[in-house]
């Protein structure tokens, strides 16, 4: 299966939707939370979205609840605080499990990514981040503490975008 058929329902609670990765997209994946001490990076991600949206880039938000019960909110709320909070203009999808046996099946692809040392498997923390690139391969993982405006993300970023 590759990862572009992989689809969760987006934050609107349209049961029809659904939002992936899409090909000849460079797509950012980061796992958010609304109540966690990292919460302030999506002021970054959402400049990423604004500085390359227009160049075939989108971040898409995935909320989970299973670190610290840090994204307790409804899909409305969720969406109000994204909003109010920080201009998040990116997609968002339904709260899903990134770890465990409820893990939702974009995640099961990527957490075999290693991150630049090394590591693998379960997802640490809230914003942890993963990269796709258009052709739907997962080209990059980054810790959760890497801001979404490091210079090793917006590199892999420019090096991935289409065209």
């Amino acid at each position: 299966m590759s990862i572009h058929e992989v689809a969760i329902a987006p934050l609107s609670g349209d049961s029809d939707a659904t939002i992936a990765p899409r090909p000849n997209m460079a797509t950012l994946v980061v796992n958010v939370a609304s109540k966690c001490g990292l919460t302030p990076q999506y002021e970054g991600l959402e400049r990423l979205q604004e500085q390359f949206g227009s160049r075939g880039f989108t971040v898409l938000g995935i909320p989970c609840n299973q670190f610290a019960g840090q994204e307790p909110g409804t899909d409305a709320e969720i969406a109000e605080f994204c909003s109010t909070t920080y201009g998040v203009s990116f997609p968002l999808t339904q709260k899903v499990d990134v770890n465990g046996p409820q893990r939702h099946p974009l995640y099961a692809e990527l957490v075999d990514v290693p991150d630049a040392e090394g590591y693998t498997g379960d997802i640490r923390w809230n914003f942890e981040k993963f990269l796709i690139a258009p052709s739907g391969e997962v080209v990059a993982r980054f810790d959760p503490r890497t801001e979404p405006e490091d210079e090793r993300v917006v590199s892999a970023i420019e090096s991935n975008l289409p065209g």
